[in-house]
């Protein structure tokens, strides 16, 4: 039987950056639009502009409500949602507008998703200085979309990249807090988080080894106490609750296992343990899925770009692999609600 095709929700991203040109390099591709079923929100303005960048276009139908998904027949569906200020966007920087309709997009984008009228939300790169200009109070979008869906659950950035997951134990915080913040307890929710994408993303039987913290694993106590008192502790107790984890292994050696396939994931102590590695291996492949939220939710892994914004070289396969991501995270959720 043919998996039913999953409804996605698309998003431009901050119109300050490269978001409209990614989704115009997307779209145009006929085999990504074949893929799902497509609503894009936000101005349409904005996406003739990125279609001008990129010297690419595709067609699309404008349509007055989220309704038309359900009706959608193969051509990309857009839905404006905000303008452009009289003054027009500004570019290459962060400011409070750009911020402000990131986050409504976002918002009409989360809701069609979580009502079930859309199976995930794909969001092109947006900006945390804009967002926070714009009255963002969370540190950062994941946040933003677990208070907006009322989920008081764990919820971590997964990075994918090439086949390759990780998680975070801790994130955005200070490095000289890591220390303190890492328990059992994180470790264990951290490893369930990334088990739980990789079985929705099709990987049913998943290979998650745990990062140690310390030089060389701590070298029995003699560089550090975190590995003997925390972390194989809280492996062992992540196996007893059936979730397939292993280490912990060096942080400098750990991914030389992940490169010759021997895991799927790696669950990283804090931010740059597993940022270095994975940016190293291929910033320009990879992609952040909103790790713990009921909804699928994926975006790029690399910002909004101001460098190179209007020029016309945006690199497309973080875009692309983070709605292929999507469309097989979605295509589940669909099937399952279907069966039910």
């Amino acid at each position: 039987m043919t998996p039913p095709k999953p409804r996605l929700v698309l998003t431009l991203g901050d119109p300050a950056g490269i978001g409209s040109e990614l989704v115009a390099r997307l779209l145009a591709d006929q085999e990504a639009r074949e893929a799902a079923d497509v609503l894009i929100l936000g101005d349409e303005g904005e996406l003739k502009e990125g279609m001008k960048t990129a010297g690419l276009s595709f067609d699309y139908a404008m349509v007055s409500g989220a309704a038309a998904l359900s009706e959608a027949s193969g051509t990309p569906l857009f839905l404006q949602v905000g303008r452009a200020p009289e003054t027009g966007w500004k570019r290459a920087e962060a400011t409070a507008e750009g911020g402000a309709h990131c986050l409504s997009t976002l918002g009409a984008g989360l809701d069609l998703v979580s009502s079930g009228q859309a199976d995930a939300l794909v969001f092109a790169p947006l900006n945390k200085a804009s967002l926070h200009l714009a009255g963002m109070r969370q540190s950062d979008e994941l946040h933003w979309f677990a208070d907006r869906l009322g989920h008081n659950g764990s919820v971590s950035e997964l990075n994918v990249m090439e086949g390759l997951w990780t998680s975070r134990v801790t994130s955005h915080v200070a490095l000289r807090e890591v220390a303190d913040l890492i328990t059992e307890d994180k470790i264990i929710e951290a490893s369930r988080l990334i088990h739980g994408a990789l079985v929705e993303a099709g990987i049913e039987t998943p290979r998650i080894g745990v990062c140690g913290l310390n030089p060389h694993n701590g070298d029995n106590g003699n560089f550090g106490r975190e590995e003997i008192e925390i972390i194989v502790p809280a492996v062992k107790r992540a196996k007893a609750l059936g979730l397939p984890v292993e280490g912990p292994y060096p942080s400098d050696t750990i991914f030389l296992k992940a490169v010759a396939k021997e895991l799927d994931a790696v669950v990283t102590l804090y931010h740059d343990q597993g940022q270095i590695a994975i940016k190293l291996l291929g910033f320009w492949q990879g992609v952040t899925v909103q790790g713990g939220l009921p909804v699928p939710v994926t975006t790029p892994a690399h910002g909004t770009a101001f460098d190179i914004r209007g020029k016309g070289c945006a690199n497309v396969g973080p875009m692309r692999n983070a709605w292929n991501i999507a469309c097989t995270m979605g295509g589940r959720r669909r099937s399952s609600r279907i069966s039910q």
